[in-house]
């Protein structure tokens, strides 16, 4: 019998017959709550809005189950001993996601209107896409072998956008003809990961030597900075030319960890937040946008442009009213914020206002468990480059976290990005579907069994001749 079939003990555990619980019966158990939850969100939402359970109630919890069903039964296939605790997170803040905008879609003078169903769609071509990436990459450590062409993919992916009009004061989009707009940065974070795990395994040796101690600091030879120098212009030169302060800090932000990661040297650290505190005031000094969202951020109760008070200000007046437990689903006014930052940028707001801090704790602790879960893949992968790989990805990941949440609860300057599976966005939701996957690839990898040895010739020659 195959060592990849599972044997049913009866509980919520399945066991191989090397011995080793692939926990997928678990996942199952978790995805349940994972659909319930949005589910009964999405009805509390239509009883405070509209006194009455929404009409698109069972569809859009049958929706979700089978987009939950679908990634389930590929891990199941293609990843059983994968971590079992991803998939049920990931899938539990695409559906409160969901539930949110569709939440935002009752007030008419938000922009775009019926978001939830488009957001649906592109969660399936996420799930769609987490499929793939589980059947078709049979090893993460395929990935190597495509270190500096996913180089030069990630460029082509981050230049894109400069040759399109900006919105919002920021370049980040690419518009296709009868797919929309689309966010090449959240695919550009994937592949420049692989980049980063593949060229750190090969240098990690040369990049750990240092050269002299100061301050009680290893300082890196001056031949070496120029990875960290190169690093930093082009992340520099992404916020010049495209006006995109997020994706900068998560391109420069996700090098230094896995430099760090690779090496083990706390100098690396401490130079690049050198660096990019240097390059984010350099480029603030003259950049109007980017110096409209500083001044936001340390006057957020001066007048907007539109003579009202900045949209940061809104989002701490709705955090203020939500109090502990919230003023209940659809009963909040941090629609008020306008425009589509309310379903995008600042739908955690609206977390912190109707959910209330319990709500927005809650949230923030799953996000907190995915990237553990991703920390935890890491320290139990097999080799160097799936220990780079999915350091990265989970650096990635808390990266984009912090950013969001810092900028909406006035911690840093709004960066523009948007929050991994809450926020509407379809490249966002597709990309960290991918990111999942991927994370699940290394997983499996880590936990599978090993294989057992084969018997040595002598050994079958004692068995069989005896004196």
């Amino acid at each position: 019998m195959s060592s990849n079939l599972d044997i049913n003990t009866g509980s919520n555990t399945t066991v191989s017959p090397g011995g080793l619980p692939s926990r997928r019966n678990t996942e199952l158990a978790l995805l349940v709550f994972a659909v319930l939850i949005p589910t009964l969100a999405y009805a509390n939402v239509g009883l405070a809005v509209d006194g009455e359970l929404p009409a698109g109630m069972l569809g859009y919890g049958l929706g979700i189950g089978a987009l939950a069903g679908i990634g389930h039964l590929a891990v199941r296939k293609w990843a059983p001993y994968a971590d079992p605790l991803m998939l049920p997170i990931g899938a539990l803040l695409n559906g409160l996601g969901l539930v949110l905008i569709y939440r935002l879609d009752q007030v008419e003078y938000l922009q775009p209107k019926n978001a939830a169903p488009g957001q649906l769609m592109w969660s399936a071509f996420g799930i769609a896409l987490f499929v793939g990436v589980l059947i078709l990459l049979k090893d993460h450590r395929i990935l190597q072998r495509y270190t500096y062409i996913s180089m030069m993919v990630a460029l082509v992916l981050l230049a894109l956008p400069m040759f399109f009009p900006a919105v919002n004061g920021a370049k980040i989009w690419i518009t296709i003809p009868g797919v929309g707009s689309l966010q090449p940065g959240e695919f550009a974070k994937i592949v420049i990961a692989v980049f980063f795990a593949g060229y750190l395994m090969v240098k990690r040796d040369a990049l750990a030597l240092a050269s002299r101690r100061f301050m009680g600091l290893y300082l890196p030879r001056g031949r070496d900075l120029g990875p960290i120098i190169t690093i930093w212009a082009l992340s520099l030169m992404i916020l010049v030319f495209e006006t995109d302060l997020g994706t900068s800090l998560l391109f420069f932000g996700m090098f230094v960890i896995m430099l760090y990661v690779a090496t083990e040297r706390t100098s690396w650290i401490v130079f690049g937040l050198l660096l990019s505190g240097a390059g984010a005031v350099f480029v603030a000094s003259f950049n109007d946008h980017v110096g409209d969202r500083v001044q936001n951020w340390l006057n957020p109760t001066a007048l907007g442009a539109n003579g009202g008070v900045t949209e940061t200000a809104q989002a701490i007046y709705a955090f203020g009213s939500g109090g502990l437990l919230g003023s209940g689903l659809g009963e909040g006014y941090s629609r008020l914020i306008g425009g589509i930052a309310s379903k995008s940028d600042y739908i955690l707001a609206t977390v912190g206002e109707e959910l209330g801090l319990t709500g927005l704790m809650a949230v923030l602790i799953l996000y907190g468990l995915l990237i553990e879960r991703g920390i935890r893949t890491s320290l139990a992968a097999r080799d160097p480059f799936g220990k780079l790989l999915a350091v990265g990805l989970s650096g990635a990941f808390a990266l984009q976290v912090f950013v969001v949440a810092g900028g909406v609860t006035a911690l840093i300057p709004l960066t523009g990005m948007t929050m991994p599976f809450l926020a509407q966005g379809g490249s966002s939701v597709i990309a960290n579907w991918a990111l999942v996957a991927i994370l699940l690839r290394i997983s499996d990898t880590a936990r599978r069994p090993a294989p057992a040895p084969a018997p040595s010739p002598d050994a079958e020659m004692t068995q069989v001749v005896r004196p």
